[in-house]
């Protein structure tokens, strides 16, 4: 009876604890969206170019679509204050995107930057507009 009880009370820990773990390696969206500065898709600005950027945390996503005359990505979003960040050596690393914080330092997350549903090579501060091209920055952790 007492290894019957120890066996159940082991197994029982040790679902608890494989639980826990699996919810740390997901991205835990509760609360990212209180702080964002917009919760629908919207249209920006007047410009010859238009820029297509989703934002994306956790299961939530909008758009925004940027009509401008600057040259990247990263000056069409800035031009809007749509993103914030810290300048380096590397270019922008982008900490806040529509009032929506992501700091490795603080929590290991970061926005991953795609350009038509493939991981980018470039920061967005270095990366052309390409017209009809879409972008994402996505909330990863």
């Amino acid at each position: 009876m007492k290894k019957t009880v120890k066996s159940i009370v082991s197994i029982l820990l040790s679902l608890m604890f494989i639980v826990t773990l699996a919810s740390c390696n997901t991205v835990d969206a509760t609360g990212l969206w209180e702080n964002a500065t917009y919760l629908r898709d919207m249209e920006f600005g007047n410009g010859e170019k238009t820029v297509v950027v989703e934002v994306k945390a956790g299961e939530e996503q909008i758009t925004f679509t940027v009509n401008t005359d600057e040259s990247t990505v990263g000056a069409a979003l800035l031009e809007h204050e749509l993103i914030a960040g810290e300048s380096s050596q590397y270019g922008l690393y982008v900490k806040v995107v529509n009032g929506i914080t992501a700091d490795y330092d603080v929590d290991m997350s970061y926005w991953a930057f795609y350009i038509n549903g493939e991981y980018a090579m470039t920061g967005v501060d270095s990366t052309e507009i390409t017209e009809g091209a879409v972008y994402r920055l996505e909330y990863t952790k």
